[in-house]
């Protein structure tokens, strides 16, 4: 499967947001993605911006904003707990703000990713 790039302004955006953060980086497919404790809580997908809330954040988020879906990175296959922020939603500061550290907090609270044996 080919993938699009990411727009350069989108990933330079992230890249200045998470300076701050303490995350791991790592590419995933291509494209900029941040873990807490190997868990995936944003990154970028194609021209789109994604974070992993938590179920009642998701049903938040989705009546304050019916422009919010789930990332579905093959069509008809979402990732469970991801959802994409329309660039009315990151483009705003304090909005944005306000979902990365809810994002942020509800990774922070999963139990660390174990890494597979090769």
């Amino acid at each position: 499967m080919k993938f699009k790039k990411a727009p350069p302004e989108l990933v330079e955006f992230i890249t200045n947001k998470m300076k701050n953060v303490k995350a791991d980086y790592r590419n995933m497919f291509g494209y900029p993605a941040y873990f807490i404790n190997g868990n995936m809580f944003a990154g970028l997908f194609g021209g789109k911006l994604y974070l992993k809330l938590s179920e009642q954040d998701m049903v938040e988020i989705k009546k304050i904003c019916k422009e919010v879906t789930n990332l579905e990175p093959m069509p008809g296959r979402p990732m469970k707990g991801y959802v994409v922020l329309p660039k009315s939603m990151y483009s705003d500061e304090a909005t944005f703000s306000e979902w990365l550290e809810r994002s942020i907090k509800y990774a922070s609270s999963l139990p660390p990713k174990q890494t597979k044996q090769k």
